[in-house]
């Protein structure tokens, strides 16, 4: 998995969607979104795997490519 802010900042930029936009498609409150955005994943807030699949689908990502890697198999090197 690529780093989840790289993501999603990469997705963001492609749709043209601001952190606002994006909490307005998702529900996902737009601080919440504002941190994912700045810290990825191994920030103090951590997301939900709820709103990792709400970004994908919100952003036209696949699943695999914001869901830790520990999510799909429960080891974190596989």
């Amino acid at each position: 998995m690529a780093d989840l802010a790289y993501v999603l900042e990469a997705a963001m930029r492609r749709r043209h969607f601001s952190t606002q936009a994006l909490a307005d498609r998702t529900g996902i409150r737009t601080p919440r979104i504002r941190v994912f955005v700045q810290d990825g994943d191994a920030g103090p807030v951590h997301p939900t795997e709820q709103e990792l699949r709400e970004l994908a689908d919100a952003l036209g990502l696949s699943v695999a490519e914001v869901l830790p890697r520990t999510a799909h198999t429960g080891r974190p090197d596989a």
